[in-house]
């Protein structure tokens, strides 16, 4: 996923990550431009992610969660836990 412009500068990466908790925008298609979005499942096996705000309803009136390619949407806001800070810090590091 790529990070948000402030995100970018503030851990000095191209990318990063996905993970649910995470806010993200849809950039291109069908849904985009709609709000920030929490993600609520990442399929990593169908490299999709699912958040709250992108959603469609079924022919028999409930609602479903659209999965969306990871690569079409960036992240706005995200937490950092030890695992996360540890990810971000070995990227750095290579780059250097």
């Amino acid at each position: 996923m790529v990070p948000f412009r402030h995100l970018r500068q503030k851990y000095n990466v191209q990318s990063a990550p996905i993970r649910k908790d995470d806010e993200v925008q849809v950039v291109p298609g069908h849904y985009k431009g709609q709000q920030i979005g929490k993600v609520v499942q990442v399929c990593r096996k169908k490299y999709v992610i699912y958040t709250e705000r992108v959603q469609r309803e079924k022919a028999n009136s409930t609602t479903v969660l659209v999965g969306i390619y990871h690569s079409k949407v960036i992240i706005t806001t995200s937490t950092l836990d030890k695992d996360r800070k540890k990810i971000l810090e070995r990227k750095i590091k290579s780059r250097q």
